[in-house]
Protein backbone atom coordinates (compact mmCIF):
# COMPACT_ATOMS: atom_id res chain seq x y z
CA UNK A 1 0.00 0.00 0.00
CA UNK A 2 3.22 2.48 1.06
CA UNK A 3 4.32 1.89 -2.43
CA UNK A 4 0.89 2.26 -4.19
CA UNK A 5 0.73 5.70 -2.48
CA UNK A 6 4.51 6.31 -3.42
CA UNK A 7 3.68 6.06 -7.22
CA UNK A 8 0.74 7.92 -6.96
CA UNK A 9 2.66 10.93 -5.43
CA UNK A 10 5.21 10.59 -8.31
CA UNK A 11 2.83 10.30 -10.65
CA UNK A 12 1.06 13.65 -9.45
CA UNK A 13 4.09 15.26 -8.80
CA UNK A 14 5.30 14.71 -12.71
CA UNK A 15 2.09 15.96 -14.17
CA UNK A 16 2.32 19.10 -12.08
CA UNK A 17 5.94 19.44 -13.42
CA UNK A 18 4.90 18.91 -17.11
CA UNK A 19 2.37 21.09 -16.85
CA UNK A 20 4.13 23.89 -15.14
CA UNK A 21 6.60 23.46 -18.44
CA UNK A 22 3.71 24.64 -20.30
CA UNK A 23 2.80 28.00 -21.66
CA UNK A 24 -1.17 29.38 -20.91
CA UNK A 25 -3.44 31.22 -22.32
CA UNK A 26 -5.53 32.70 -19.56
CA UNK A 27 -7.75 35.02 -21.58
CA UNK A 28 -8.68 35.92 -25.26
CA UNK A 29 -10.41 39.30 -26.34
CA UNK A 30 -11.64 40.68 -29.58
CA UNK A 31 -10.93 44.50 -29.11
CA UNK A 32 -10.76 47.22 -32.09
CA UNK A 33 -10.78 44.76 -34.63
CA UNK A 34 -8.04 42.19 -32.95
CA UNK A 35 -7.54 39.61 -31.33
CA UNK A 36 -5.76 39.56 -27.73
CA UNK A 37 -3.95 37.19 -26.22
CA UNK A 38 -3.16 36.93 -23.01
CA UNK A 39 -0.32 34.51 -21.84
CA UNK A 40 1.08 33.13 -18.70
CA UNK A 41 4.53 33.61 -19.60
CA UNK A 42 6.62 35.02 -21.81
CA UNK A 43 5.65 33.69 -25.17
CA UNK A 44 8.99 33.42 -27.81
CA UNK A 45 9.02 33.99 -31.28
CA UNK A 46 10.02 30.38 -32.28
CA UNK A 47 6.47 28.88 -30.42
CA UNK A 48 4.23 30.94 -33.02
CA UNK A 49 3.53 28.64 -36.28
CA UNK A 50 1.87 30.36 -38.87
CA UNK A 51 -0.12 28.94 -42.25
CA UNK A 52 -2.45 28.77 -44.46
CA UNK A 53 -5.17 26.76 -45.40
CA UNK A 54 -7.48 27.05 -48.74
CA UNK A 55 -10.90 26.05 -49.50
CA UNK A 56 -12.39 28.42 -47.13
CA UNK A 57 -9.25 30.32 -46.75
CA UNK A 58 -8.26 30.03 -43.25
CA UNK A 59 -5.20 32.00 -41.55
CA UNK A 60 -3.85 29.31 -38.45
CA UNK A 61 -1.80 30.10 -36.17
CA UNK A 62 -0.34 26.99 -33.19
CA UNK A 63 1.27 27.70 -30.27
CA UNK A 64 3.35 25.38 -29.23
CA UNK A 65 4.32 24.38 -25.71
CA UNK A 66 0.82 26.04 -24.73
CA UNK A 67 -2.06 25.28 -23.10
CA UNK A 68 -5.62 26.70 -22.50
CA UNK A 69 -6.33 27.75 -18.98
CA UNK A 70 -9.68 26.70 -18.76
CA UNK A 71 -12.52 25.85 -21.06
CA UNK A 72 -14.26 29.45 -21.21
CA UNK A 73 -11.14 31.25 -22.97
CA UNK A 74 -12.36 30.31 -26.90
CA UNK A 75 -16.11 32.07 -25.79
CA UNK A 76 -17.76 35.59 -26.79
CA UNK A 77 -14.52 35.54 -29.90
CA UNK A 78 -15.55 37.04 -33.07
CA UNK A 79 -17.39 35.30 -36.13
CA UNK A 80 -14.16 34.54 -37.66
CA UNK A 81 -12.14 32.87 -35.15
CA UNK A 82 -11.92 29.29 -33.46
CA UNK A 83 -9.89 28.27 -30.89
CA UNK A 84 -9.23 25.20 -29.58
CA UNK A 85 -6.53 22.91 -27.61
CA UNK A 86 -5.22 20.71 -30.82
CA UNK A 87 -2.95 18.63 -29.18
CA UNK A 88 -1.72 18.37 -25.70
CA UNK A 89 0.91 20.76 -25.95
CA UNK A 90 -0.57 23.04 -28.75
CA UNK A 91 -3.34 25.69 -29.30
CA UNK A 92 -4.77 26.43 -32.23
CA UNK A 93 -6.32 29.43 -33.56
CA UNK A 94 -8.11 29.87 -36.94
CA UNK A 95 -9.62 33.05 -38.56
CA UNK A 96 -11.72 32.06 -41.41
CA UNK A 97 -11.32 34.99 -44.11
CA UNK A 98 -11.63 36.31 -47.73
CA UNK A 99 -8.33 35.47 -49.79
CA UNK A 100 -7.03 38.95 -49.91
CA UNK A 101 -6.89 39.08 -46.15
CA UNK A 102 -3.51 39.85 -44.74
CA UNK A 103 -3.49 39.57 -41.08
CA UNK A 104 -0.89 41.30 -38.70
CA UNK A 105 0.82 39.61 -35.92
CA UNK A 106 2.54 41.20 -33.30
CA UNK A 107 3.51 41.64 -29.64
CA UNK A 108 2.66 45.21 -28.47
CA UNK A 109 5.86 46.92 -26.87
CA UNK A 110 6.74 46.00 -22.92
CA UNK A 111 4.20 43.20 -23.24
CA UNK A 112 5.95 39.88 -23.82
CA UNK A 113 2.95 37.94 -22.56
CA UNK A 114 0.53 39.32 -25.06
CA UNK A 115 0.14 38.68 -28.70
CA UNK A 116 -2.38 40.26 -30.90
CA UNK A 117 -3.99 39.53 -34.17
CA UNK A 118 -5.41 41.98 -36.51
CA UNK A 119 -8.55 40.06 -37.62
CA UNK A 120 -10.90 40.60 -41.46
CA UNK A 121 -13.09 43.51 -41.71
CA UNK A 122 -16.42 42.54 -43.11
CA UNK A 123 -17.02 43.49 -46.85
CA UNK A 124 -17.75 47.29 -47.93
CA UNK A 125 -19.89 46.85 -50.96
CA UNK A 126 -23.33 46.36 -51.59
CA UNK A 127 -25.75 46.86 -54.12
CA UNK A 128 -28.78 49.30 -54.01
CA UNK A 129 -31.20 50.43 -56.50
CA UNK A 130 -32.14 53.52 -57.54
CA UNK A 131 -34.42 55.54 -59.95
CA UNK A 132 -33.61 57.66 -62.82
CA UNK A 133 -35.62 60.49 -62.58
CA UNK A 134 -33.95 62.40 -65.63
CA UNK A 135 -35.62 60.82 -68.30
CA UNK A 136 -39.21 59.74 -68.75
CA UNK A 137 -39.06 56.21 -68.71
CA UNK A 138 -38.37 55.10 -65.55
CA UNK A 139 -35.79 52.46 -65.79
CA UNK A 140 -34.69 50.65 -62.56
CA UNK A 141 -30.58 50.83 -62.02
CA UNK A 142 -28.38 48.82 -60.00
CA UNK A 143 -25.57 50.85 -58.75
CA UNK A 144 -22.37 49.30 -57.08
CA UNK A 145 -21.56 51.51 -53.94
CA UNK A 146 -18.25 51.16 -51.60
CA UNK A 147 -18.05 52.15 -48.79
CA UNK A 148 -14.96 54.01 -47.65
CA UNK A 149 -13.15 51.95 -45.59
CA UNK A 150 -10.90 52.69 -42.56
CA UNK A 151 -7.73 52.53 -42.72
CA UNK A 152 -6.13 50.50 -39.69
CA UNK A 153 -2.94 52.98 -38.42
CA UNK A 154 -0.89 50.53 -36.88
CA UNK A 155 1.77 53.42 -35.95
CA UNK A 156 -1.43 55.36 -34.33
CA UNK A 157 0.30 55.37 -30.32
CA UNK A 158 3.84 55.53 -31.43
CA UNK A 159 5.49 58.69 -30.85
CA UNK A 160 8.52 59.69 -32.70
CA UNK A 161 10.46 62.70 -31.65
CA UNK A 162 13.09 64.36 -33.79
CA UNK A 163 16.38 66.94 -32.81
CA UNK A 164 17.50 68.95 -35.18
CA UNK A 165 20.92 69.27 -33.43
CA UNK A 166 22.81 73.20 -32.37
CA UNK A 167 20.52 76.25 -33.83
CA UNK A 168 20.78 79.78 -32.60
CA UNK A 169 24.35 80.97 -31.73
CA UNK A 170 25.18 77.59 -32.09
CA UNK A 171 25.80 77.34 -35.49
CA UNK A 172 27.37 73.36 -35.62
CA UNK A 173 29.86 72.42 -38.17
CA UNK A 174 30.62 75.37 -41.12
CA UNK A 175 32.01 74.30 -44.39
CA UNK A 176 32.43 76.50 -47.39
CA UNK A 177 29.63 78.67 -45.81
CA UNK A 178 27.03 76.01 -44.94
CA UNK A 179 26.28 75.51 -41.72
CA UNK A 180 25.31 72.46 -39.97
CA UNK A 181 22.73 73.76 -38.36
CA UNK A 182 20.46 74.48 -41.27
CA UNK A 183 21.49 71.08 -42.88
CA UNK A 184 20.04 69.13 -39.83
CA UNK A 185 17.08 71.53 -39.88
CA UNK A 186 16.01 70.17 -43.57
CA UNK A 187 16.65 67.00 -43.02
CA UNK A 188 14.67 66.74 -39.72
CA UNK A 189 11.72 68.41 -41.15
CA UNK A 190 12.15 65.84 -44.56
CA UNK A 191 12.04 63.06 -42.07
CA UNK A 192 9.19 64.54 -40.22
CA UNK A 193 6.82 64.07 -43.15
CA UNK A 194 8.14 60.61 -43.83
CA UNK A 195 7.39 59.32 -40.31
CA UNK A 196 3.72 60.93 -40.56
CA UNK A 197 3.48 59.85 -44.48
CA UNK A 198 3.53 56.15 -42.36
CA UNK A 199 0.70 56.81 -39.26
CA UNK A 200 3.60 58.01 -36.47
CA UNK A 201 2.72 61.00 -34.42
CA UNK A 202 5.86 63.08 -34.43
CA UNK A 203 7.65 65.86 -32.44
CA UNK A 204 10.65 68.20 -33.12
CA UNK A 205 12.50 69.45 -30.47
CA UNK A 206 12.85 72.59 -32.55
CA UNK A 207 11.37 74.05 -36.29
CA UNK A 208 13.04 77.21 -36.55
CA UNK A 209 16.87 78.55 -35.90
CA UNK A 210 16.82 78.25 -32.13
CA UNK A 211 19.19 77.06 -29.53
CA UNK A 212 18.33 74.59 -26.79
CA UNK A 213 19.61 73.37 -23.87
CA UNK A 214 20.06 70.12 -23.45
CA UNK A 215 17.59 69.21 -20.72
CA UNK A 216 15.40 71.04 -23.29
CA UNK A 217 15.96 68.67 -26.10
CA UNK A 218 15.10 65.02 -23.82
CA UNK A 219 12.81 66.29 -21.85
CA UNK A 220 10.19 65.79 -24.91
CA UNK A 221 10.61 61.76 -25.74
CA UNK A 222 9.41 61.46 -21.71
CA UNK A 223 7.09 63.98 -22.15
CA UNK A 224 5.28 62.62 -25.28
CA UNK A 225 5.89 58.68 -24.00
CA UNK A 226 8.01 58.56 -27.55
CA UNK A 227 8.58 55.26 -29.25
CA UNK A 228 12.43 56.72 -30.33
CA UNK A 229 14.25 59.33 -30.24
CA UNK A 230 16.66 60.70 -32.70
CA UNK A 231 18.90 63.46 -33.60
CA UNK A 232 20.25 64.68 -36.95
CA UNK A 233 23.92 66.02 -36.96
CA UNK A 234 26.44 66.75 -39.29
CA UNK A 235 30.63 65.69 -39.26
CA UNK A 236 33.08 67.57 -39.71
CA UNK A 237 37.07 67.30 -39.93
CA UNK A 238 39.92 69.72 -40.09
CA UNK A 239 41.27 71.26 -43.34
CA UNK A 240 44.02 68.54 -43.99
CA UNK A 241 41.55 65.52 -43.71
CA UNK A 242 38.36 67.29 -45.75
CA UNK A 243 39.37 65.99 -49.50
CA UNK A 244 39.66 62.38 -47.54
CA UNK A 245 37.34 61.43 -44.56
CA UNK A 246 33.55 61.50 -45.69
CA UNK A 247 30.92 59.04 -45.11
CA UNK A 248 27.31 58.21 -43.00
CA UNK A 249 27.65 57.04 -39.58
CA UNK A 250 25.04 56.23 -36.75
CA UNK A 251 25.65 56.26 -33.00
CA UNK A 252 24.23 55.02 -30.14
CA UNK A 253 25.09 56.01 -26.28
CA UNK A 254 28.18 54.02 -24.69
CA UNK A 255 31.21 54.96 -23.44
CA UNK A 256 34.06 54.30 -25.84
CA UNK A 257 38.14 54.57 -26.35
CA UNK A 258 37.99 54.85 -29.84
CA UNK A 259 39.84 58.42 -30.70
CA UNK A 260 37.42 58.68 -33.47
CA UNK A 261 34.23 58.92 -31.95
CA UNK A 262 35.59 60.64 -28.78
CA UNK A 263 36.53 63.45 -31.14
CA UNK A 264 33.09 63.74 -32.84
CA UNK A 265 31.61 63.13 -29.20
CA UNK A 266 33.49 65.91 -27.90
CA UNK A 267 32.35 68.66 -30.50
CA UNK A 268 29.08 67.72 -30.53
CA UNK A 269 29.19 67.80 -27.04
CA UNK A 270 30.68 71.49 -26.73
CA UNK A 271 27.79 73.47 -26.65
CA UNK A 272 24.98 71.31 -24.24
CA UNK A 273 27.75 70.54 -22.11
CA UNK A 274 28.16 74.35 -20.56
CA UNK A 275 27.65 75.21 -16.72
CA UNK A 276 28.18 71.24 -15.60
CA UNK A 277 31.34 69.81 -13.96
CA UNK A 278 33.10 66.42 -14.91
CA UNK A 279 32.24 64.95 -11.73
CA UNK A 280 28.16 65.46 -12.66
CA UNK A 281 28.44 64.45 -16.04
CA UNK A 282 30.02 61.02 -15.04
CA UNK A 283 27.74 60.51 -12.75
CA UNK A 284 24.72 61.11 -14.95
CA UNK A 285 26.15 58.61 -17.74
CA UNK A 286 27.19 55.97 -15.30
CA UNK A 287 23.51 56.04 -14.28
CA UNK A 288 22.29 55.31 -17.76
CA UNK A 289 25.05 53.06 -19.42
CA UNK A 290 23.68 49.81 -17.39
CA UNK A 291 20.08 50.26 -18.91
CA UNK A 292 18.44 48.34 -21.19
CA UNK A 293 17.75 51.27 -23.47
CA UNK A 294 21.65 50.76 -24.97
CA UNK A 295 20.66 47.05 -26.59
CA UNK A 296 17.55 48.51 -27.91
CA UNK A 297 19.15 51.86 -28.89
CA UNK A 298 22.42 49.63 -30.92
CA UNK A 299 19.25 47.41 -32.49
CA UNK A 300 17.85 51.25 -33.83
CA UNK A 301 20.76 52.13 -34.96
CA UNK A 302 22.25 49.35 -36.85
CA UNK A 303 18.09 49.49 -38.61
CA UNK A 304 18.73 52.99 -39.58
CA UNK A 305 21.83 53.16 -40.74
CA UNK A 306 21.44 50.22 -43.11
CA UNK A 307 18.16 51.36 -44.87
CA UNK A 308 20.22 54.83 -45.27
CA UNK A 309 22.83 53.34 -46.91
CA UNK A 310 20.88 51.27 -49.52
CA UNK A 311 18.82 54.29 -50.16
CA UNK A 312 21.32 56.34 -51.15
CA UNK A 313 23.36 53.74 -52.95
CA UNK A 314 21.10 53.09 -55.09
CA UNK A 315 21.19 56.75 -57.04
CA UNK A 316 24.90 57.99 -55.90
CA UNK A 317 27.97 56.31 -56.05
CA UNK A 318 31.04 56.18 -53.89
CA UNK A 319 28.77 56.57 -50.53
CA UNK A 320 30.58 55.55 -47.77
CA UNK A 321 29.60 53.23 -45.08
CA UNK A 322 30.69 54.25 -41.54
CA UNK A 323 28.86 51.88 -39.59
CA UNK A 324 27.69 51.67 -36.57
CA UNK A 325 29.31 52.75 -33.89
CA UNK A 326 29.07 54.12 -30.12
CA UNK A 327 30.23 57.23 -28.15
CA UNK A 328 29.19 59.59 -24.81
CA UNK A 329 26.83 61.62 -26.65
CA UNK A 330 24.97 64.28 -24.19
CA UNK A 331 22.03 64.34 -25.77
CA UNK A 332 21.05 60.70 -25.76
CA UNK A 333 21.72 60.70 -22.31
CA UNK A 334 18.68 62.54 -21.43
CA UNK A 335 15.91 60.51 -23.10
CA UNK A 336 15.15 57.19 -21.40
CA UNK A 337 13.76 55.20 -24.42
CA UNK A 338 15.77 53.64 -27.37
CA UNK A 339 17.89 57.11 -28.59
CA UNK A 340 20.54 57.39 -31.61
CA UNK A 341 22.17 60.34 -33.17
CA UNK A 342 22.64 59.87 -37.30
CA UNK A 343 25.87 62.04 -38.93
CA UNK A 344 24.29 62.09 -42.43
CA UNK A 345 27.48 63.20 -43.62
CA UNK A 346 30.36 65.07 -43.77
CA UNK A 347 30.06 68.94 -44.10
CA UNK A 348 33.93 69.56 -44.69
CA UNK A 349 34.16 67.05 -47.88
CA UNK A 350 33.13 69.11 -51.16
CA UNK A 351 31.43 66.00 -52.94
CA UNK A 352 29.80 65.21 -50.08
CA UNK A 353 28.63 68.53 -48.63
CA UNK A 354 27.18 69.60 -52.49
CA UNK A 355 24.95 66.31 -52.03
CA UNK A 356 24.37 67.09 -48.58
CA UNK A 357 22.67 70.28 -49.30
CA UNK A 358 20.06 69.18 -52.34
CA UNK A 359 16.60 68.49 -51.92
CA UNK A 360 17.34 64.53 -53.61
CA UNK A 361 20.15 63.52 -51.43
CA UNK A 362 18.26 64.97 -48.06
CA UNK A 363 15.30 62.89 -49.07
CA UNK A 364 17.01 59.65 -49.24
CA UNK A 365 19.10 60.33 -45.78
CA UNK A 366 15.25 61.10 -44.32
CA UNK A 367 13.52 58.02 -46.27
CA UNK A 368 16.14 55.50 -44.97
CA UNK A 369 15.83 56.97 -41.47
CA UNK A 370 11.98 56.57 -41.72
CA UNK A 371 12.35 53.03 -43.30
CA UNK A 372 14.79 52.02 -40.55
CA UNK A 373 12.43 53.18 -38.10
CA UNK A 374 9.74 50.99 -39.25
CA UNK A 375 12.12 48.09 -39.16
CA UNK A 376 12.78 48.16 -35.96
CA UNK A 377 9.66 48.73 -34.34
CA UNK A 378 8.17 45.82 -36.16
CA UNK A 379 10.40 43.79 -35.07
CA UNK A 380 9.89 45.00 -31.40
CA UNK A 381 6.59 43.98 -31.69
CA UNK A 382 7.74 40.42 -33.17
CA UNK A 383 5.82 40.65 -36.50
CA UNK A 384 5.12 37.23 -38.14
CA UNK A 385 6.83 36.83 -41.51
CA UNK A 386 3.41 36.12 -43.41
CA UNK A 387 4.93 36.22 -46.34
Amino acid sequence: MQKLSRIFLLILLLNTLLFSAFNTIQKAVVKKGELNLFFSKTLHKSDVKHFILSHPHREVYDFKNTRLAHKRVPLGLDTHVRMAQNKANTVRVVITATKGYKPLAYQPFFSAKEYHISLPRSSGEKYVNRINHSTSKKKNITKKITKKKKIYNIHKNEHIVIDAGHGGHDTGAIGAGKREKDLVLQVAKRLERQLKKRGYTVYMTRKSDRFLKLRQRTKIADKKNAAVFISIHANSVPKKKRNRIHGIETFFLQNTRDAKSQRIAARENKSVLKGTTKLSQNVIIDSVLCGPKIVESNKLAISVQRRMITNLRTKYSGVKDNGVRHAPFWVLVGASRPSILVEVGYISHPRERKRLFTPKYQELVAKGIAEGVDSYLMNRKKEIDLE
